[in-house]
């Protein structure tokens, strides 16, 4: 009676256990609630990493005004298809004021990242709709953001309180908002790998 009774009790700690990680309200929605940036260097050069950064810049300054008022990812999406062209030239500018004759391509799809810590928030690893910036041989170190909702500040640091606003103002639930910045306790770490699995 004694074994039976341990043995529910093990059971039913294990479920509470995994219940209470479980990914739940939406949470895998965040991959679809979400652009990323990704600005992939000609080469791993000194040169060329810094035109990569230059580059960064030039396609958020086109990017910040386009995306202000945003309400989901899919009017971010028309908007950024319709700001190709200005895209394109601002990366071509920087390039050609560089003295470089690199090719650079600009495009939008789904794209493998990996996890990644930013200041204030992290997101799990899994397929995300990105815009893809490839410089030249596109062989070099990349550069990662959250375009949208627009967390990405070339090098300053999103605050705590800048991407809550920013977050919640696109639609991310409480519980989503959660996952993604409690990262560094324990149970969203298995949170993360859960919603990964689930992605994968």
């Amino acid at each position: 009676m004694q074994r039976r009774l341990l043995i529910a009790t093990l059971v039913l700690s294990s479920l509470l256990l995994i219940v209470g990680v479980l990914p739940i309200n939406g949470e895998a929605q965040i991959y679809d609630t979400v652009v990323r940036l990704h600005v992939l260097a000609n080469s791993d050069s000194e040169e060329d990493q810094a035109l990569k950064l230059e580059v960064r810049d030039a396609i958020l300054e086109v990017t910040a005004p386009c995306l202000a008022g945003c309400e989901d990812r899919d009017e971010a999406l028309l908007r950024l298809e319709a700001a190709m062209p200005d895209l394109q030239a601002a990366a071509e500018r920087v390039i050609g004021q560089a003295g470089k004759g690199y090719d650079v391509s600009i495009g939008l799809g789904l794209e493998d990242y990996p996890r990644r810590d930013y200041d204030s928030v992290c997101f799990p690893a899994g397929e995300y709709v990105s815009m893809r910036v490839c410089i030249g041989e596109a062989e070099g170190q990349n550069w990662w953001c959250c375009l949208f909702p627009p967390l990405c500040l070339g090098a300053a640091s999103v605050s705590q309180t800048e991407a809550e606003d920013a977050c919640i103002s696109v639609g991310f639930t409480p519980s989503q908002y959660k996952i993604i910045t409690e990262s560094d306790a324990p149970v969203y770490h298995v949170r993360f790998r859960l919603l990964e699995l689930l992605q994968g």
